[in-house]
């Protein structure tokens, strides 16, 4: 690990890439677009407890649990990108071990999914609501209608969607009970009051016609982790890397560049 005086940034000297999806989805959502994000780095496709292959157990019940597990399936020390909900375990990740989190890329993520007095860019918890009750009555009906919400308004919504369903058909569903135990992680995980504490350099990349997670989140997320990046794609709703993966992949490609370029430690102005 280095260090850039002139910035007090520490810099990430790793090209391994978590990648982490959303709920209800699993590591081939990444297929389509794998080649257009990072090339040059190594991939590690992590799957969610309960979600493709990512073991899922009575010990995995809540967002630390959740982010053990994907450490333990990650290197040692990697860039995270995280989708959804796999970006609010990226966070989660870099305040359970710092050291191993060289950086963030977070897609359509916030640190709160739901609305609060002070929190309005997010979703009504009667949205979630539905999707428990939905879940226990009908889970393959209330994927199907996840998928076609998180590409509602989208400049490209109807190939976005078949896209999603082509990477996801010829895998296992996910655990009903891993998908239950998800949508409590997106109705109780708050982690808006500890952003302050990561210090690692971030990107987080928006939808401007996201319905899930609002552009306006951005500007949150400015007042509440200073020095983050974000961006926000036009056009776009909740899977920029899918309806608009070369945009989205000029973002990312412009954030690693950006990393690999700042001066280390030995660089720095005053080194001797």
């Amino acid at each position: 690990m280095t260090q850039d005086k002139t910035s007090n940034r520490t810099e990430p000297t790793t090209r391994d890439l978590v990648m982490l999806h959303g709920w209800g989805m699993q590591s081939a959502v990444w297929k389509a677009c794998q080649q257009a994000i990072a090339p040059g780095w190594t991939q590690h496709p992590v799957d969610l407890p309960g979600h493709g292959s990512g073991h899922f157990s009575a010990a995995t019940r809540d967002l630390w649990s959740w982010t053990d597990a994907c450490l333990e399936r990650a290197p040692e020390r990697a860039l995270w990108l995280g989708w959804s909900l796999g970006g609010l375990i990226a966070l989660a990740a870099a305040l359970r071990a710092p050291a191993r989190v060289a950086g963030l890329v977070l897609l359509t993520a916030t640190p709160r999914f739901v609305q609060a007095t002070d929190w309005t860019p997010a979703m009504p918890e009667s949205t979630l609501d539905q999707f428990r009750a939905g879940l226990a009555d009908d889970p393959k009906g209330t994927l199907s209608r996840f998928l076609a919400l998180q590409v509602r308004g989208s400049e490209t919504a109807r190939e976005t969607l078949r896209a999603l369903r082509h990477e996801l058909s010829e895998r296992p569903d996910p655990d009903p009970q891993a998908l239950s135990v998800g949508l409590d992680i997106l109705a109780d995980g708050d982690l808006r009051g500890r952003l302050p504490d990561i210090k690692c350099p971030a990107l987080w990349i928006f939808g401007e016609r996201d319905t899930l997670t609002p552009p306006g989140v951005a500007e949150r997320v400015e007042m509440l982790m200073p020095g983050a990046q974000t961006r926000v794609i036009r056009g776009a709703a909740h899977a920029p890397q899918l309806s608009h993966p070369q945009e989205t992949a000029a973002e990312i490609a412009g954030f690693l560049a950006d990393l690999e370029s700042a001066p280390t430690s030995a660089e720095a102005p005053g080194d001797v």
